[in-house]
């Protein structure tokens, strides 16, 4: 029986003081907390399976209640998830819920927002979603592949990065719609993918993430990536998923 192994971690980094990101993969979630030991969960390819990172907007309050949002939505949705236009719809969902709980909570968390990214794993497909500047990458032995829509303008000469986002999820003290990316691709044992935000691909160029996944899989590869983040000075938040199709 083929099955999906989703190796996870989460952490602030060294800079920041609270950690605003969360993760998804199938039912399980997890919220604004610190994990430097990869956790791996064990999924059988059948019933769509999400996992999925979502990035609370630094500089504004409420970060990490906007992403703990976003996830908890997608771990209720994910089983139902098995179209592109079910994945457009559940990230609509997810942006609705965002503005409707902001305004619930006053004008303290007004602008509260997220950036989301992540995958749908069903047999035989997979399908790449993404609002926002986080990440899901296909990693291939022979490379990354960037499989998500960064939603950003292009950074000043000099920088090869930028914190501006052209479309979150909430964000704004007035509704905003987006339009989420979403790609599909085929999916057969043995592919393996990388889902993460950007304080682990702004640090670390493509050829760093590729070196590291080459060489290592699973909660190795996640614990790896995580230190290489670390040590080119963890300058944001970091939340990585590794995850890897396999067989029996």
């Amino acid at each position: 029986m083929a099955y999906v192994a989703v190796s996870a971690l989460s952490h602030p980094g060294l800079i920041r003081e609270r950690n605003e990101d969360s993760l998804v993969a199938g039912p399980w979630t997890l919220c604004a907390t610190v994990t430097e030991n990869p956790q791996t969960l064990v999924f059988p390819l059948g019933t769509p399976l999400v996992v999925a990172v979502a990035d609370g907007l630094g500089g504004q309050p409420g970060g990490e209640v906007a992403s703990a949002l976003v996830v908890r939505r997608l771990a209720a949705a994910g089983a139902g998830l098995a179209t592109e236009e079910d994945v457009r719809e559940a990230v609509h969902a997810c942006n609705r819920q965002v503005y409707a709980s902001a305004r619930a909570a006053g004008d303290a968390l007004a602008t509260m927002g997220t950036t989301v990214a992540g995958a749908v794993l069903l047999p035989g497909s997979l399908l790449a979603f993404n609002v926002g500047d986080s990440r899901v990458f296909a990693a291939p032995r022979d490379g990354v592949l960037q499989l998500s829509v960064d939603d950003n303008p292009p950074p000043r000469p000099g920088q090869r990065t930028t914190s501006v986002v052209t479309q979150c999820l909430g964000g704004t003290p007035v509704y905003r719609a987006v339009a989420p990316h979403v790609t599909a691709v085929s999916l057969a044992v043995g592919d393996r993918y990388l889902i993460c935000t950007d304080g682990l691909t702004d640090p670390l160029p493509n050829d760093v993430l590729d070196g590291v996944l080459r060489e290592y899989d699973d909660g190795r590869a996640a614990f790896e990536l995580w230190k290489a983040a670390i040590a080119a000075g963890g300058p944001d938040n970091i939340t990585l998923a590794v995850v890897r199709v396999a067989d029996r």
